[in-house]
């Protein structure tokens, strides 16, 4: 495979996640005013409050393990692959579900502007040209991200300081007003926070996106990529909430609140500003369905190379892109637009709850990692009490949602079975093609030929996925760890072979009673045959290449143990090294 040789900055990687988390003052700010009323500034500055929990957890996760993926590559290292595959789906879905809401969004923002313009094939030409360009390598599609990046925080600093000078002209009379008037639905303060909350979470959408192209990155980028995305976060989203509440009366945000920086602009600062605000949302939106494009891209990669899914999709051109990856989502994607014909209001659903759930599942493996990989070296660390708190508010922002609207969680999961079952269905397919084999002979016995044909393919390919060797590099693991080895590999793997190697520095010999544990264990499992060898050297990245390539064996097929602060090496200059125990 050709892999690009440039690896993103610190504005360009930041600008692919940026756009996505920071087009969200587009809409976060009404619906936070709907619920939480002249207080919903609080609500969003609480969010941002969370969200600086977060840039630890995810520091300290991505840190130890940082190679794409997100969520599944955590979960990946400390469970299992069942597991992953559940935060990969949540994780897909909820790009699919951005990329259609955003590209449709920018499309109406477009309409707004120009009323000849057919939202459904706009959309669907914002989805072609945004596959092109990630086909094109992820260099192009930075420089397009980084554009647009830089245009839309502009216009929202124009907007913000149009609205202080408004305010300097005109007072606070409005303010005032909005501050003394009741809640919105009747609530109290505490109810109207906690929902204000809960839907204020949806602003930050786009702030997992930069864990999964992480290796796309050069070194040290991504805790940079956090810290830029939080400051826009807490700068802009309560500030334009605030300046909303102070120029604009209550009721006539909730009439103007499918475009209302639009109307706002039009208020502070008159035709041009309105018109600028419209263009960036285009834009901004645009760039959202960029990331997705992006950050499902590495992490599907990741899945596919762990074979997950099938291992035709790994193809990749000499830009370093995976058209084949890509255009699977870009079918996704479109499908879901015609199924829904352009009212795609339920995907809302599919996207706040998977949004959430990977959030959490971020937390939980953080937690999975201080107690299973304690070891590990990491640049940073989250304190415990520091992850279960901002895990339950994530917990709690997600009951909110539900609350607030019970059907969400029936349309998430009318998208969710499907995906989780074909997942599964890949995951188990050796389990599946035997039961195929059993099930093709008895109902074909009366065509013994249709019968004997049909078994041998099936047969063949099950050899085919078996045949794949796996490599577990043992530090003198005593029996007890190598049996966990064979119980993880005979749980996850399609595999009837593995080879335990031992490397060992010159003139040291392997005990005697690691070989002997090696042969109970190759006479305890049977259906997986078990080669030990040994080999001279240090153990590092020069080692697991050479014998990636001798062998032909991938990395992500290699496994080791977790390593101590002493390994000279992090994680991800294994080239894909897994860790099982």
């Amino acid at each position: 495979m050709a892999h690009p040789t440039k690896k993103l900055g610190t504005l360009s990687a930041t600008a692919i996640c940026g756009n996505d988390i920071t087009s969200s003052c587009l809409y976060v700010s009404a619906i936070t005013i709907g619920y939480a009323g002249p207080w919903a500034f609080v609500a969003l500055a609480m969010v941002a409050g969370l969200l600086f929990l977060f840039r630890r957890i995810y520091g300290e996760v991505v840190g130890a393990l940082p190679l794409n993926g997100g969520a599944y590559n955590v979960l990946l290292n400390t469970t299992n692959k069942t597991n992953a595959s559940i935060a990969a789906c949540l994780t897909i879905l909820s790009y699919m579900a951005t990329a259609v809401i955003s590209a449709s969004e920018a499309m109406h923002y477009l309409h707004a502007l120009l009323a000849a313009t057919p939202v459904i094939s706009a959309t669907l030409l914002v989805l072609t040209l945004f596959l092109l360009l990630n086909i094109a390598g992820i260099s192009e599609s930075a420089v397009v991200a980084v554009v647009i990046f830089v245009i839309h925080l502009s216009t929202m600093a124009i907007l913000i300081l149009a609205g202080g000078v408004y305010l300097l002209i005109h007072g606070l009379s409005t303010a005032a007003l909005n501050f003394n008037a009741p809640l919105p639905g009747g609530y109290g303060f505490g109810t109207a926070l906690f929902f204000g909350f809960s839907v204020a979470m949806l602003g930050v959408s786009g702030f997992e996106s930069s864990a999964n192209f992480v290796e796309e990155q050069e070194k040290g980028v991504f805790p940079k990529t956090l810290r830029n995305m939080w400051l826009a976060v807490t700068a802009i989203n309560p500030l334009m909430a605030l300046v909303a509440i102070a120029v604009l009366p209550l009721a006539t945000i909730g009439e103007n609140k499918e475009a209302l920086l639009t109307f706002m602009g039009y208020e502070v600062g008159g035709q041009w500003l309105g018109t600028v605000i419209s263009v960036d949302a285009v834009l901004v939106l645009c760039g959202a369905v960029l990331t997705s494009f992006v950050g499902v891209s590495g992490l599907m990669k990741r899945m596919t190379l762990d074979r997950i899914l099938p291992q035709f999709l790994l193809k990749e051109n000499a830009r370093g892109s995976s058209p084949r990856i890509l255009i699977l989502f870009y079918a996704l994607c479109v499908s879901v637009l015609l199924i829904t014909n352009g009212k795609i209001g339920a995907m809302a659903g599919v996207y706040t709850i998977s949004f959430l759930t990977v959030m959490a599942y971020f937390a939980l493996g953080n937690f999975l990692l201080k107690i299973k990989r304690s070891r590990l070296p990491r640049p940073e660390s989250a304190k415990p009490f520091v992850v279960a708190l901002a895990l339950l508010f994530v917990i709690i922002a997600l009951y909110g949602n539900i609350k607030l609207q019970s059907d969400l969680l029936v349309v998430f999961l009318q998208y969710f079975v499907p995906a989780i079952v074909i997942i599964q269905i890949l995951l188990k397919r050796n389990i599946i093609l035997e039961y195929l084999v059993v099930v093709v002979t008895s109902f074909l016995q009366s065509v013994n030929d249709l019968a004997r044909f049909t078994r041998l393919g099936l047969s063949r390919t099950l050899r085919s996925l078996t045949q794949q060797e796996f490599v577990y590099f043992t530090k003198g693991d005593d029996i007890a760890s190598l049996n966990r080895v064979m119980m993880y590999v005979q749980e996850n793997e399609i595999t009837k072979r593995l080879k335990v190697v031992s490397v060992k520095k010159p003139g040291e010999h392997v005990p005697k009673e690691l070989i002997n544990d090696v042969k109970v264990l190759d006479r305890a499992y049977p259906d997986i045959a078990i080669e030990f060898v040994e080999i001279e050297g240090l153990f590092g990245p020069e080692i697991v290449q050479r014998l990636s390539t001798t062998w032909n064996i991938p990395a992500n097929f290699m496994f080791i143990g977790s390593p101590g602060d002493k390994f000279p090496y992090r994680v991800a200059e294994l080239g894909g090294v897994r860790l099982i125990i």
